[in-house]
C-alpha cells in the first residue's frame, strides 16, 4: 500500500500540470455545453489542430507565442465552421461538430506533412518565460496555471458584462432573446469559435509540454473533458456564473488525480477508456435514475 501512495504522489506535479493544460478544453465544452445550449464535438478536432499548427509553425522557426496565437485563431476558425453549419444549412450540432472534426483530421495532415512531428529541440514558451528551470513540473504549473487563471478571469468579465449576459440569453432561450434585439446566430457563431479556440489553445501548450505534435493526439479528449466537467459539476455547482466557470478547472485537477490513483492501482492504461465512459454515462443517467424511483415510490403511495 505504501508503494501504491510513493507511485501516486510521485505523479501528483505531472498529472496536476496536465490537467490544467487539459482545463482549456473542459472550458472549451462547457461554453457551448452550458452556456450555448450547443452540444458541440468541434473541441475533440480542435484540439489536435492547435496542437499541429503550433508545432508545425515552431519547427519551422516561427516564434512559439506567435505559434499559440495562430492556433487559436485556427481553432476559432473551426468553431466558427461548425456553427455556421448549423445556422446556415440546419444541420444538427452534433451532426456539424462531427462533420467539421472529421474533416480537419485531413486538415492536421495538410499541415504537417506528416503523422508526427518532434519539438524536443525548439525552443517553447516554457523555455522562453523560464530558461533551463522550464523542465521542472512545478515551473510549467505556475506559467499554465497562471494563464488559466487570466482566462478564467476574462471569462467572468466577459459574461457578467452585457455582450455576456447577451449570449447567456441565447443560450437560455434563443426566441426570446432575438426578441429583445439580440443577433442570435452572431452570438452562437462567436460563442462556439471561442470554445474551439480555448480547446485549441490547450492543445498548443500540450505539444510544447509533451515535446512533439502528433495528428492522433486529440483521441478521446471530448469524453476525457465531459467527465471532468461533471466531476467539477458536482462540486462547484451551476448556481452562478463563477461556479459554472471554476467547475471545468476543479473539475479538471480532480479527474486526472483519480484517473492517476486509478493507475497506481494497476488498472490497464487500456481500461481507462472505458472506464471513463462508463462514469460518465452513470452521472448523465443518474439524475433520471433518481426520477424513476421518485415516481416509482409515489406510485406505491398511490396503491396503498
Amino acid at each position: 500500500m505504501l508503494d501504491v501512495f510513493n507511485s501516486f504522489y510521485g505523479l501528483i506535479p505531472v498529472t496536476i500540470a496536465q490537467s490544467l493544460i487539459v482545463s482549456f478544453v473542459v472550458l472549451g465544452v462547457m461554453l457551448p455545453f452550458r452556456i450555448l445550449n450547443f452540444p458541440d464535438l468541434t473541441s475533440e478536432g480542435a484540439f489536435p489542430l492547435g496542437g499541429c499548427v503550433c508545432g508545425t509553425l515552431i519547427a519551422a522557426g516561427i516564434n512559439p507565442f506567435l505559434a499559440v496565437f495562430v492556433a487559436l485563431l485556427c481553432g476559432f476558425a473551426a468553431g466558427c465552421t461548425t456553427a455556421f453549419i448549423h445556422l446556415r444549412f440546419k444541420i444538427n450540432t452534433l451532426l456539424a461538430g462531427i462533420l467539421v472534426m472529421t474533416m480537419l483530421y485531413s486538415i492536421n495532415l495538410r499541415i504537417m506533412g506528416r503523422t508526427n512531428i518532434p519539438l524536443f529541440t525548439y525552443d517553447t514558451t516554457f523555455t522562453l518565460l523560464a530558461g533551463p528551470a522550464a523542465n521542472f513540473a512545478w515551473v510549467k504549473i505556475a506559467i499554465v496555471g497562471a494563464l488559466i487563471a487570466l482566462v478564467v478571469a476574462a471569462m467572468l468579465y466577459f459574461f457578467m458584462s452585457e455582450k455576456g449576459t447577451s449570449m447567456r440569453a441565447v443560450g437560455a432561450s434563443p426566441d426570446m432573446a432575438e426578441a429583445q434585439g439580440i443577433n442570435v446566430s452572431t452570438a452562437t457563431i462567436i460563442g462556439v469559435g471561442a470554445a474551439s479556440a480555448l480547446s485549441a489553445t490547450g492543445g498548443s501548450i500540450m505539444v510544447q509540454t509533451q515535446g512533439f505534435a502528433d495528428v492522433n493526439m486529440g483521441f478521446g479528449i471530448l469524453i476525457n473533458g465531459l467527465a471532468a466537467l461533471i466531476i467539477g459539476e458536482a462540486i462547484t455547482g451551476r448556481q452562478t456564473i463563477l461556479r459554472q466557470i471554476l467547475a471545468p478547472v476543479v473539475g479538471s485537477l480532480i479527474y486526472y488525480q483519480l484517473i492517476s490513483f486509478c493507475l497506481t492501482l494497476g488498472l490497464a492504461p487500456a481500461d481507462l477508456k472505458f472506464a471513463t465512459g462508463a462514469f460518465v454515462l452513470l452521472m448523465l443517467a443518474l439524475p433520471n435514475l433518481r426520477k424513476s424511483g421518485g415516481s416509482s415510490q409515489i406510485r406505491e403511495k398511490i396503491r396503498e
